[in-house]
């Protein structure tokens, strides 16, 4: 190589030299590069070790190896699995497999891993604006495992960390086994779909499980959790009612507070069944004997921020277990609709879970409201009410009656009632006045207490039909007029957030709550008309609060079921009907005609209104001398 080929390898060498010198990374880029190498080293440590400590933590013992933070080889984790899962390592691992059972009206898919339920579907019904079968719940939103204190409690298994092998299946049964390295030790599953029905019989059987289970426990925890997932148009309700009831053997049915979160401790009594109870819709345990009190408990937490889950739901109840070669724990679920007649017919008092009232208003629902809406199930819902509305009224008609004749009376004798006012126009004195004003109701044979008793005795038919028609499930997603829905408000215009007008009204106009306003702002009108006595110049409060009472009864009912509204809407018009018919048939100068007879003749006084005298003119004698 001559001397010019030597001088100019020199500057292509030097020329590269300069080239890599500054297209090279930085100081700055081979630090964050290192940095970038290290994280992703830790990143995969930590999984390894993540899944070891999965191992580990399901069954509950230390692990040196791990807590060290020494990676493991797939050989290591094999026989840590081994070790670990001991008999139970044959169902450590395996493929995911899932079964379908299913009647007319559920379909219930079960996972081989853990042997759950893990979905369920409800053939008959959908959610609003869908076709597809409603999910009662799915895989994503329950859990159900039986926690297995094992080896003299130095190990504790979880059933859904194992796989089952289904054993044999039907197309409405089937038997899955948790096998174990022991020949003739396992534990059996079954689930059998009762036809035509929303309940699926179960069972859990130990078999020669007597030496793996601990020879301390006298009883297994199961553990069943779900998340309620929403299966209405509106959330906001179903979170106002979706809670857990339970009901232990020697009590009746209790719950927690839908509106809080809350974990009851149940150690009064064993437990018979717990209901994980939506709106509609409820999916419940039940013991055909019962679980055992001790460890029981029962947990609801709220969703407040959530637009899908509705409330986050956990139970763990007690198994008993004898240490028996063969054991057999027998249970049911009932997955379906809160229909009273249904569930009512299995005798478990799960129909207790449907607000029907307090206990004498609840009569009406039972004897009248639920019959009537299944009896009539063939026609539209809102004619259905409209039945219900005039059994109702022709039921009440001798009180209607009454609180008419009573208004009457008092409007008939406005004239004298016109004249005690000029009377004591300018003598404040209200207690000679209100003297005055029963000797002339006594007179005339009036009493001014008539008109209110009747209206108390409706009460309990309100009480009972606003507690329980929001709840029927006959009116979910049954259209009428220009509700699509009269299980719940009938918006016909969504004008949006207004600062104080949404926390109190709403964000929307429901025509049905509109109408029932107006109307009992009518019958509101109508009636003090009939009572002047009960004027302004009197007891101005008492007439703000007539007035004032609508109004917020409006701001209830405007979020309220538009079934409901269209009941009080009609049991309004219909009283409007009764008054203008009973008008017609009893005059008021029949009216007065008997008055003034009742006036001419001696005037019986009672015990009672004695004894009212005589209190009023004791308490007359300290002011005089005054």
């Amino acid at each position: 190589m001559d001397k010019k080929s030597l001088i100019g390898l020199g500057l292509i060498a030097a020329i590269l030299g300069v080239w890599l010198y500054f297209s090279g990374p930085t100081k700055e880029q081979i630090a964050r590069n290192k940095q970038v190498r290290d994280s992703i080293d830790l990143v995969n440590k930590k999984q390894e070790l993540a899944e070891a400590a999965k191992i580990a933590s399901t069954v509950q013992v230390p692990v040196d190896t791990i807590k060290q933070g020494i990676v493991m080889t797939d050989s290591a984790k094999a026989v840590l699995m081994s070790d670990n899962y001991r008999d139970f390592s044959v169902a450590a691992k395996g493929t995911k497999e899932v079964f379908v059972i299913e009647n007319e009206n559920i379909k219930a898919s079960i996972s081989n891993k853990g042997g759950q339920i893990e979905k369920v579907e409800l053939k008959n019904y959908h959610r609003p604006g869908e076709t597809a079968s409603l999910v009662l719940f799915d895989k994503d939103s329950t859990s159900f495992a039986l926690k297995l204190n094992a080896y003299d409690r130095s190990r504790i298994f979880s059933t859904d960390s194992f796989y089952f092998k289904s054993v044999k299946q039907t197309a409405s049964s089937i038997v899955l086994k948790l096998e174990t390295a022991k020949p003739g030790s396992y534990i059996e599953y079954t689930y059998n779909i009762k036809p035509d029905d929303y309940v699926v019989e179960s069972s859990i059987n130990f078999v020669g499980m007597e030496n793996i289970i601990s020879q301390t426990e006298d009883q297994l925890q199961l553990s069943w959790s779900m998340l309620y997932p929403s299966q209405e148009e509106h959330i906001a309700k179903e979170k106002e009612v979706a809670t857990i009831y339970f009901k232990q053997d020697i009590n009746s049915p209790d719950y927690i507070n839908p509106s809080k979160d809350e974990e009851k401790e149940i150690s009064e009594a064993d437990v018979k069944w717990v209901c994980f109870k939506q709106q509609f819709f409820n999916a419940t345990i039940i013991a055909d004997n019962v679980f055992n009190k001790a460890g029981s408990f029962v947990k609801a937490s709220l969703r407040p921020d959530s637009d899908k889950t509705v409330k986050a739901v956990k139970s763990e109840l007690g198994i008993p277990y004898g240490h028996t070669p063969n054991e057999t724990f027998a249970f049911k679920f009932y997955f379906g609709p809160n229909h009273y007649y249904t569930i009512s017919k299995h005798d478990w008092e799960l129909e207790n879970i449907i607000p029907m009232g307090w206990s004498v208003f609840s009569y009406l629902n039972k004897w009248l409201v639920i019959p009537l809406f299944n009896w009539l199930s063939f026609l539209n819902m809102g004619i259905v009410i409209l039945i219900l509305t005039v059994i109702v009224k022709i039921v009440l008609l001798p009180i209607a009656y009454k609180t008419y004749m009573s208004g009457a009376k008092m409007r008939v004798l406005k004239p004298e009632t016109d004249a005690l006012n000029a009377k004591f126009e300018k003598n404040a004195d209200p207690m000679k006045k209100q003297q005055e004003q029963m000797a002339l109701y006594r007179k005339a044979g009036v009493n001014p207490l008539s008109g209110c008793i009747p209206l108390l005795l409706q009460f309990p038919i309100l009480i009972a039909l606003f507690n329980y028609v929001p709840a029927a499930i006959e009116l979910r997603q049954q259209g009428f007029l220009w509700a699509t829905d009269l299980s719940t408000f009938d918006s016909i215009w969504n004008f949006g957030y207004v600062p104080f007008i949404n926390s109190v009204y709403g964000d929307h106009v429901s025509l049905f709550a509109a109408l029932m306003f107006v109307s009992t702002i009518i019958y509101t009108y109508m009636n003090s008309s009939m009572m002047p006595q009960q004027g302004s110049t009197q007891m101005p409060g008492m007439k703000f609060m007539m007035y004032f009472m609508p109004v917020i009864f409006l701001a209830v009912m405007n979020r309220y079921a538009a079934g409901l509204s269209w009941y009080y809407f009609l049991a309004n018009m219909f009283t409007f009907l009764q008054n203008f018919i009973i008008k017609k048939i009893v005059s008021d100068e029949k009216i007065r005609a008997r008055l003034e007879s009742n006036m001419k003749k001696p005037v019986k006084v009672s015990n009672f209104q004695k004894r009212l005298a005589d209190m009023a003119k004791q308490r007359e004698l300290p002011a005089k001398k005054k």
